[in-house]
């Protein structure tokens, strides 16, 4: 059994743990509410564009513009596969299962004969593919857990201009899906090429069939060239919140975690000290008898 002057010294250290656990955890609790709170309102902007594309979009209309060619089957293929980690851990394995997601899906393309450029988002991401010796296309670690429509511009417009051009067939993003604050699965979205939401699908079906009869002004060739460059900034953008929300969560549950722990750690060792603290009080007072003893004898 351990000494008294150890345990107590043990007890002072999770203590210290549990203290910087739980200020961590409220910290976290306080950023998800204002990461949900992004999440939330970038939502309504995002339908209002998926409604509208839905509504405007035809397969006559779709020969005309590059962000809605569908991939062809040649020879050199090249899909961009963007990443999006958190700069910071002790979020559990918010990190670990991004990560997976993206090896998978890396696997199963380069399985397909596709070649994949890397682009990383995130400390993390960057630490292990850099560890691992894959090569990466671009990485960026400046965004943090506040991204901006400025920040998915940056990232999906060069992308954008490769799609265009033809050197890439495809964009696809790995993020963790904001569901709940305990509910966060990695996702994977192909953002481009742009394919048309199904008409009132995420809107719970309400215009579902409905055949929208519009005036335009101006005409829907002009609406959507401006529409559908917004609408894969979008789609980066909502991936971006999303996973930093995901990150609070996952931080705030993880912190949660180790503090119960803590908890539980204390309770064990207060009960090690209090039997270490009788045992020693006993063991004085049979000294102490046996040596009155001995005077008397």
């Amino acid at each position: 059994m351990a000494k008294p002057r150890e345990l107590r010294r043990r007890i002072r250290s999770v203590e210290n743990t549990r203290k910087i656990t739980r200020t961590m955890e409220m910290v976290a609790t306080s950023k998800l509410k204002r990461a949900q709170d992004r999440v939330v309102a970038a939502r309504p902007y995002a339908q209002a564009l998926a409604d509208v594309l839905a509504d405007l979009y035809a397969p006559e209309l779709a020969e005309r513009f590059p962000l809605l060619r569908q991939p062809g089957r040649g020879t050199d293929r090249r899909v961009a596969l963007v990443l999006i980690t958190s700069n910071r851990g002790l979020c559990g394995a918010f990190n670990a299962n991004l990560i997976r997601e993206a090896r998978q899906r890396l696997a199963t393309l380069e399985e397909q004969g596709v070649v994949v450029d890397l682009h990383l988002v995130g400390r993390k991401g960057a630490a292990y593919f850099r560890f691992a010796g894959r090569a990466v296309a671009s990485q960026r670690i400046d965004i943090g857990d506040r991204p901006t429509p400025a920040h998915a511009a940056e990232l999906i417009g060069p992308l954008a201009e490769q799609f265009i051009a033809g050197t890439l067939e495809g964009v696809e993003v790995v993020f963790a899906q904001f569901r709940s604050a305990v509910s966060t699965p990695p996702t994977t979205l192909r953002i481009l090429p742009v394919t048309a939401p199904a008409r009132g699908a995420a809107s719970g079906g309400d215009r579902a069939g409905a055949i929208a009869n519009y005036i335009l002004q101006p005409s829907a060739h002009e609406i959507l060239e401006r529409l559908l460059p917004l609408y894969v900034q979008n789609q980066l953008y909502r991936a971006l919140v999303e996973t930093a929300a995901a990150e609070h969560g996952a931080r705030r549950t993880a912190m949660k975690n180790a503090t119960d722990s803590a908890g539980d750690m204390l309770d064990v060792l207060r009960r090690t000290l209090n039997r270490a603290r009788q045992a020693q009080i006993t063991q004085e007072i049979s000294e102490i008898v046996g040596g009155a003893e001995a005077l008397q004898g």
